[in-house]
């Protein structure tokens, strides 16, 4: 169990530049793809006129009355604000304040029962940032457990979707005929977007051979199962670019994007600290007064 926290948080070992930087880089993505659904949900709130699937807090009020042309508006920026109060280290509760205002644009956005994917794992990295400088007074270890805690929380998110789906339907859900059925079932939407449905390459093999379709599915379902390799250092790159062909796949196969994913997939898959401090040595090694070393300009 030690072992198992040392691979998700390890408190102990010390802080090096490339680390610092590179969780800055990952922070800041975290909040441009938060400010990006926020941003983008507040154009199309407005357009909704009632209610169809009350989520969250939307089950213990009326969500009705933020479609209009000003709320939505002002919950982004609000939650614009708060993250760059967070993020230059001027506000420490600014992140959990706009995860808030996250979830409020997000149950209004989605109250036409149709749920998003890839706005959960943004959420659920921004949800590590709050709890990571509200809780922890050092930042070394606020760092190290908002990094932590996504990390967890991806491996254990794919790992329990494969249970879930052996769960619900056993080891029959890898059978193709599943996988002709829900490629049947997008072409359908493609066609009523577009008026036409053109299968490519990938589709037409679906369609044309079961074993295909089904060893598809069988990839997917254990590149799933094993999620949980992601909790740990040796197996993390791996299992990382398993994961991130496996939405591939569902890109090409289903139309389904789930960009986002990929995005912090390929962020936190890979020691990218140590491309960070190849960098720094090379600077080092050009620079008369050690600048980079001395004088960068990150909040601690």
């Amino acid at each position: 169990m030690q072992r198992f926290f040392i691979h998700l948080f390890d408190w102990n070992r010390e802080e090096s530049l490339s680390e610092l930087i590179f969780f800055r880089m990952y922070e800041f993505f975290v909040c441009l793809f938060s400010l990006q659904y926020i941003w983008s949900w507040s154009t199309y709130i407005p357009k909704l006129q009632g209610v169809v699937l009350p989520l969250g807090l939307a089950q213990y009020f009326d969500v009705s009355t933020l479609f209009n042309d000003v709320t939505p508006v002002l919950i982004a920026i609000g939650a614009t604000v708060f993250i760059a109060l967070s993020f230059f280290r001027r506000f420490s509760w600014g992140y959990l304040i706009a995860l808030i205002l996250f979830h409020f644009q997000y149950i209004a956005r989605f109250s036409q029962g149709e749920i998003s994917h890839g706005s959960n794992i943004v959420a659920m990295t921004l949800l590590g940032l709050a709890l990571a400088f509200i809780f922890f007074k050092q930042e070394k270890e606020a760092r190290r457990f908002a990094l932590g805690l996504a990390i967890f929380y991806i491996g254990l998110g794919y790992t329990s979707a494969a249970i879930c789906k052996l769960i619900a339907t056993g080891p029959a859900w890898v059978s193709g005929e599943h996988l002709w059925l829900w490629l049947g079932e997008r072409s359908v939407d493609v066609l009523s977007q577009t008026g036409a449905f053109v299968p490519n390459s990938l589709q037409k093999l679906i369609f044309d051979s079961k074993l295909a379709a089904t060893l598809i599915l069988v990839f997917g379902l254990l590149a799933e199962l094993f999620g949980f390799l992601f909790w740990f250092k040796k197996t993390r790159p791996f299992i990382g670019l398993t994961l991130i062909g496996m939405h591939f796949g569902i890109l090409m196969s289903m139309n389904i994007n789930f960009d986002k994913y990929i995005y912090i997939l390929f962020i936190l898959s890979f020691p990218w600290e140590r491309l960070i401090e190849f960098f720094i040595r090379r600077f080092k090694a050009n620079s008369r007064d050690g600048f980079l070393s001395n004088k960068i300009l990150i909040p601690r």
